[in-house]
């Protein structure tokens, strides 16, 4: 008999990896940097080079004879969504290039696309890092004060100065790119590949109440940049900056309400678990949960299939990223109601959960964002898209 769910294999593998990486959840929780030593566990050894495209990929990933080009956002939701059900914090804190590789696939030339990818094949685990927000401005693009300022005469290149926060895996990370200003206006903000050893280069961790270790702070105090670190130089004036990361978080932000979906779906299955024997009111508020997950997973499926038809068309993926935030939230929390006033101190993986989805929310743009770039899209004729075809009958493996 034909499978018509060409995930199918993918979905079941990973969620297999993932359960494996749930047991590790609260003592990476209690000793962020266990996950230097869980990086050799299945799913992070994993993680660490499937985004990498195919060209460059020495090892991809294939699952019952299917190939998954996991550089789409129809495979990446999939494996996405069971990794988070595994556990969030883990996935995030994991060694590999889901942000930073999506920005060299779109601004690199071949050159900076060898030398960071190799970086990645060539010394395993490396994490790596998109330093983008910062404190003054947040991720607002326009608003970026780090600035990148040419330097002439023999060590002709650039000095990187500036600021960023929040940024994912910044003590670990070896390479990443950064974010930065090289004039005024929007054609004036560039990204640049960046080494973490160079000197004036320097990170902190920062303290949270979810996602344990994940986040912190960079500071680059002039720090030397070659020139041909600098992404974009090939392309036209228009495509060298901002619409790299744009058309990037709008895959990137597929995924966020992939995970989203996968942290809920955990909730629930652990009350499913734990409470098996549910009746009346509680039987039907879990009904409700079950469904309002599935309704956000298939809005996520379809984001993804529109990214992957055209990078640009982000008003899916900013409706699915903002439903995903609420609902990681709110069904996380809910769940902690099924155990009771002592839930948060009996069921301390469900309480993790609860505080990990907080982060959800911060993630790839808040949801006040989202709704402007649904807003715009509409006012545009996006709602058109809306009919297309789901991930879910769109193929992807071969």
């Amino acid at each position: 008999m034909t499978d018509l769910d060409p995930w199918r294999p993918l979905r079941e593998q990973a969620r297999v990896w993932a359960a494996e990486l749930r047991r590790h959840a609260l003592r990476a929780e209690r000793d962020p940097d266990a996950v230097r030593l869980l990086a050799g566990l299945e799913l992070p050894r994993r993680l660490a080079t499937l985004c990498i495209p195919a060209e460059f990929n020495p090892s991809p990933l294939t699952v019952d004879g299917r190939r998954y080009d996991l550089t789409r956002a129809a495979d990446q939701v999939v494996l996405f969504e069971e990794a988070a059900w595994g556990d969030l914090g883990l996935v995030l804190a994991a060694p590999g290039c889901l942000l930073s590789g999506a920005m060299v696939a779109r601004l690199g030339d071949r050159a900076q696309q060898e030398w960071f990818y190799g970086r990645l094949t060539e010394h395993r685990p490396t994490w790596t890092f998109l330093a983008m927000t910062e404190p003054a401005h947040g991720s607002d693009g326009a608003g970026v004060e780090t600035a990148l300022t040419s330097v002439a005469g023999d060590a002709a290149g650039y000095r990187l100065s500036g600021t960023k926060t929040y940024i994912g895996n910044a003590a670990r990370a070896a390479v990443g790119v950064v974010v930065a200003r090289t004039g005024a206006g929007p054609l004036g903000v560039r990204s640049v590949l960046v080494d973490a050893a160079a000197p004036g280069f320097t990170t902190g961790h920062l303290p949270t109440v979810g996602l344990a270790g994940v986040l912190g702070t960079m500071t680059f105090d002039r720090v030397e940049i070659p020139c041909d670190r600098l992404l974009g130089s090939h392309l036209p004036a228009t495509r060298r900056g901002m619409w790299g990361w744009v058309t990037a978080f709008n895959v990137l932000r597929a995924v966020v309400a992939a995970m989203g979906v996968g942290l809920a779906r955990a909730a629930y299955d652990y009350v499913r678990e734990h409470r098996p024997s549910l009746h009346g009111t509680e039987r039907y508020r879990l009904e409700v949960i079950a469904g309002r997950i599935e309704s956000v997973r298939r809005l996520t499926h379809r984001a993804a299939a529109a990214v992957d038809r055209d990078p640009g068309e982000g008003m899916l993926a900013s409706a699915a990223k903002a439903g995903a935030a609420r609902l990681a939230e709110e069904v996380t929390t809910e769940a902690l109601t099924f155990f009771g006033p002592g839930a948060r101190l009996e069921h301390p993986l469900l309480d993790k959960w609860a505080r990990d989805a907080l982060g959800v929310e911060y993630m790839e743009g808040t949801s006040n964002i989202q709704r402007l770039n649904v807003a715009g899209a509409l006012l545009r004729g996006g709602l058109a898209s809306a009919g297309e075809p789901t991930a879910a009958t769109g193929g992807g493996a071969s």
